[in-house]
Parts: C-alpha cells; structure tokens; sequence
C-alpha cells in the first residue's frame, strides 16, 4: 500500500535538503552603491535572491564624466563591461561568476564589434546569451548589457 505525500515535501526530496521550506520566502537584498542611492534612481544596481544575482543593464557611461565613453561601439562596450565588472567587484564578485547576460544594441550591425570587446572580460568561459535590437537606449546609448550572476555557497 502506498501513502500520498504532501507535494512540498515530494519537491523537497527531488531538490535535496537545501531545498526551502513550504512558505519559506527566499532572501532577497536590494543592492545600490552610495553614489547610487544619492542619485535617487528609481531601480536597484543588483537584486540578489538567495545565491542569484541580477544585475540592472549597464551602458557605456563614464562614472568619472558622467557621459557615454568615446569611440562609438567599442568604447561603450568596453565602459559598459568595465562597469558590470566593477559593479561585481564592489560588492565581492567577478566576471567569472556570470551565468547569463543580455545584449540589447542600437544597431544589430554593430554585433561584431560588440563581441570583439565582450570576449575580453571572460577567460575560457562564457556565459549564456542572448542579444537582440533595440532602439532608444538611455541617453542614446549605442549598448547595454544586463547579466545574471550565481554567487556564495
């Protein structure tokens, strides 16, 4: 004879004892830099869930100008990377931690120049992707770029 057991503990054994309660809400922080929070942006930098980590797109922007880098695509993409690893880096993270990233481009032609400079900030490993067209970036941007990172045990 068998015995029906409730679904939260079936889903319980399939994901292993790490696996949260039934009602258990995950661990959720909202994640923005001093200059950030002062600027009053109506988004967070990141939102970490759990072990997962959502970073907010980054454009090409130049914390130090406050302005889209120079150089056309390259440059921004470059700024653009440089700020996500930045981002991570400030609160403990790497590159390397990245699982998923989205590309969003003002000029899909402009896809290999894009990959040109984003092959520089990974080592071996690249994340998931996806990439697609997009006009009217922030401030005219000619690319942003949002990732997904797993982090901590």
């Amino acid at each position: 004879m068998y015995r029906l057991l409730p679904s939260a503990l079936i889903v319980g054994m399939l994901l292993g004892s790490n696996a949260a309660h039934a009602g258990d809400k995950p661990k959720v922080e909202f994640i923005n830099s001093e200059a950030a929070k002062a600027a009053n942006y109506p988004f967070s930098q990141a939102v970490l869930v759990d072990h997962t980590l959502y970073l907010s797109g980054q454009i090409g922007i130049d914390p130090k100008t406050g302005k889209l880098a120079e150089g056309g695509i390259a440059g921004e993409s470059r700024q653009a990377m440089q700020n996500i690893k930045d981002l991570l880096a400030e609160h403990g993270h790497s590159m390397s931690d990245i699982v998923k990233c989205t590309v969003m481009l003002a000029d899909i032609k402009e896809w290999p120049a894009f990959n040109e400079v984003y092959r520089g900030y990974f080592s071996g490993r690249f994340p998931a992707r996806s990439a697609f067209a997009g006009s009217g970036l922030a401030l005219g941007a000619r690319v942003e770029v949002e990732c997904i990172a797993v982090v901590g045990q």
